[in-house]
């Protein structure tokens, strides 16, 4: 068996596990600031499921890296590092940002204010994502 098949097979999953804990990590925060508003008569704000919604894009990347590992002339161990290593990173990367994402929720819920700081900070963690895929892409 080719181990480069476990490769490709990791950066897709990988990135779908770390994107799968983000999102339920700052789906969990929603619901929580949700309910927080309705308690206390508040509108409840929908935008929150931008914050949810956020770590979704690194299963995107690994799909990505995926494919340009199985379209790479490299040996098969080099793929298999590159879709654990990558898929790592992704995931990582999309599991924070959830985290990130969960506090988004609760502090926009109980201010009003700063949603586009709040996104800001989502895009800055967001980055590493895009530069491991960039870069393994670039190696491969």
């Amino acid at each position: 068996m080719d181990i480069g098949l476990l490769g490709f097979a990791a950066a897709l999953g990988l990135a779908a596990c770390g994107s799968a804990l983000g999102a339920g990590t700052a789906g969990m925060a929603a619901v929580g600031a949700w309910k927080k508003c309705f308690a206390q008569n508040k509108p409840a704000p929908f935008i929150l499921v931008a914050f949810v919604g956020a770590p979704l894009t690194q299963t995107i990347y690994g799909l990505i890296l995926m494919n340009t590992i199985i379209a790479s002339s490299l040996p098969g161990a080099a793929k298999f590092a590159a879709g654990i290593f990558g898929g790592l990173g992704m995931g990582f990367s999309a599991w924070y940002q959830g985290k990130a994402g969960a506090a988004a929720c609760d502090a926009l819920a109980e201010t009003g204010k700063g949603f586009s700081n709040y996104l800001l900070v989502l895009g800055l963690v967001e980055t590493v994502a895009l530069f491991v895929m960039v870069f393994l892409m670039i190696s491969l």
